[in-house]
């Protein structure tokens, strides 16, 4: 029998996610085919000889700035670049992960989040703070890989072609203090800035608006590259993709009256420029 030093290991390595482990054994291959040590490649880019262990052993996922330096040092050809996206993906909590597969190929997103500031729109400073809270607590480097993959998410508000984006946020999102003041100033500047792309829409839903449809909970409606509506519900660490035509449309038609019932985009940017003077 193992110790139980060696089946906590098996344990850990069971529950490495399939596109690190590839992604590792392909670091592998290239550092080899260099005739490159792995302490050589560490300080090619600026790793520990640890960290790189661990990442070629699936342990540890890649991110972005190892990738762009692996890329250049080893003359992978891309092949390290073209599965990034997927490593970040994989660094999601568990039960996310297949709706934002599809929120890749998204040609427009609607949302509203009654209680937080939707991930999208998040500072790096306001996810780790809500990570940070999480029930039951989170490992730091799970906190880490969670931000990670929620900023490499926003990447959906630049790309080209541009997605249509229209968030509603509940002004409760907006007092909450979600980390220190300067965390809450800075996320609110942030949703201000955000506000003025081309593509991105923000509403507020006022506290005293009364009932509307959104008091049964938070939602996201998205259009694929085939023009497919998908549906996205979310509460307690569990997320349902809704695929069913009759529900999505459901969540269209309370979603267009949720939009008419918040504030206007100019009546929302007022808001949260009161808020954030505030604090």
């Amino acid at each position: 029998m193992g110790t139980s030093r060696q089946r906590k290991q098996r344990a850990q390595d069971d529950d490495r996610p399939g596109v690190w482990v590839a992604y590792g054994k392909l670091v592998k291959l290239w550092r080899n085919k260099a005739g490159l040590t792995q302490q050589e490649l560490a300080d090619a880019v600026g790793y520990s000889c640890d960290q790189l262990a661990s990442i070629e052993q699936g342990r540890r996922p890649a991110k972005s700035a190892f990738t762009d330096a692996a890329e250049v040092t080893l003359k992978a050809g891309g092949t390290l670049e073209v599965l990034q996206e997927d490593v970040d993906l994989a660094k999601l909590p568990a039960f996310f992960y297949d709706f934002a597969k599809i929120e890749t190929e998204a040609v427009s997103r609607f949302s509203f989040d009654p209680l937080v500031i939707p991930g999208l729109l998040q500072t790096p400073e306001y996810a780790e703070a809500l990570f940070s809270e999480h029930c039951p607590p989170l490992s730091d480097e799970t906190i880490e890989q969670h931000v990670d993959a929620r900023l490499s998410r926003q990447k959906l508000l630049t790309r080209t072609p541009m997605v249509e984006t229209c968030f509603i946020i509940g002004e409760a999102s907006l007092r909450s203090a979600v980390g220190s003041a300067d965390v809450m100033r800075a996320q609110l500047q942030n949703l201000l800035k955000q506000g003025t792309m081309r593509n991105v829409e923000i509403q507020v839903m006022p506290a005293d608006c009364g009932f509307h449809p959104g008091l049964n909970g938070p939602m996201v409606i998205l259009e694929t590259l085939e023009h497919r509506r998908v549906g996205y519900i979310e509460s307690q660490d569990v997320g349902l993709v809704i695929t069913d035509a009759a529900t999505v449309s459901a969540f269209g038609l309370r979603y267009g009256k949720l939009r008419t019932q918040a504030l206007n985009v100019e009546e929302s940017a007022c808001l949260i420029e009161t808020l954030a003077g505030e604090l």
